[in-house]
């Protein structure tokens, strides 16, 4: 099929974005297209104007601030793959980055368009809910700094008003030596989750001292696992009880799986996540 007629616009600039969101109506941003032109071409949506992002160049970057990684939204997935300092700084997202889509995907897909697409399984998502990112958004008259908790407004729905832009994210970091892993479960590479899981430790060398695990694709939202595991010691035994919490997350059935399935694989993915995060503490 073919998109439905709609206006098209060029901006170059952040300004001009702004501009064109404040006076135009039913208006869609297109920044990778990797979700909005199989939308359009299926005619899921038709707006009256499509605002293409692509050559606003000021949205685009990796930054780090203090202790503190700022990503541009317009910043290409392949761009953060390949970025040393996300690998060397934000390790866990540069792993989780590495399972979205393919390669082709990731060179057109960014990281604002993940977040505002908000899909359940989207391992970015999971990465920014982990750390407690803060995504900028940014309208003609006003610049606002929202945490990652409060960002979505319901599935796949942003809390942002429709003049609006989101313009960067900001991902505190944790301290040097970290443990760190992620993990999903797809049918095959590159498909979507159908659960995951993201783990980050911090250890003084006998006892965990910080930990945080999200659970992703289960819900319409990423979950943080409720198990503590700081203050004991680390083992298989304590990340398998830690899985066990699992049963107490929401999850939803569709045509492939039902709830109670997810759950079953989301423990195997926490598993995973908490033994290779446990692993890794020694070698960053």
């Amino acid at each position: 099929m073919k998109p439905a007629r709609f206006d098209y616009h060029d901006p170059r600039t952040l300004d001009e974005v702004l501009r064109l969101l404040g006076s135009l109506e039913d208006a869609r941003l297109l920044a990778g297209g990797q979700s909005l032109i199989p939308m359009l071409n299926m005619r899921l949506v038709q707006p009256k104007h499509i605002i293409d992002l692509n050559r606003v160049e000021e949205l685009s970057y990796i930054h780090l601030e203090g202790e503190v990684l700022e990503i541009g939204a317009m910043t290409r997935q392949r761009d953060i793959e390949l970025s040393e300092l996300v690998r060397e700084r934000f390790p866990l997202m540069h792993e989780a980055v590495q399972l979205v889509g393919h390669r082709q995907t990731r060179n057109r897909g960014t990281i604002g368009g993940s977040l505002c697409q908000l899909d359940p399984s989207a391992e970015l998502v999971s990465v920014a809910a982990i750390v407690g990112a803060k995504v900028i958004v940014a309208s003609q008259s006003t610049r606002r700094e929202i945490p990652f908790a409060k960002f979505p407004a319901g599935l796949m729905t942003p809390a942002i008003d429709p003049t609006e832009l989101l313009v960067a994210i900001r991902f505190p970091l944790w301290k040097a030596g970290h443990g760190y892993g992620f993990e999903e479960f797809a049918r095959r590479h590159g498909d979507f989750a159908l659960a995951s899981a993201a783990a980050l430790l911090e250890f003084d060398g006998h006892r965990i001292t910080r930990a945080s695990v999200t659970v992703g694709g289960i819900a319409p939202l990423p979950q943080a696992l409720s198990a503590t595991v700081e203050g004991r010691s680390p083992s298989d035994a304590l990340f398998d009880e830690a899985a066990e919490a699992c049963d107490a997350l929401d999850a939803m059935d569709d045509i492939n799986l039902s709830g109670a399935y997810k759950r079953h694989i989301a423990k195997a993915m926490v598993k995973r996540a908490l033994r290779k995060a446990h692993g890794r503490i020694s070698k960053h």
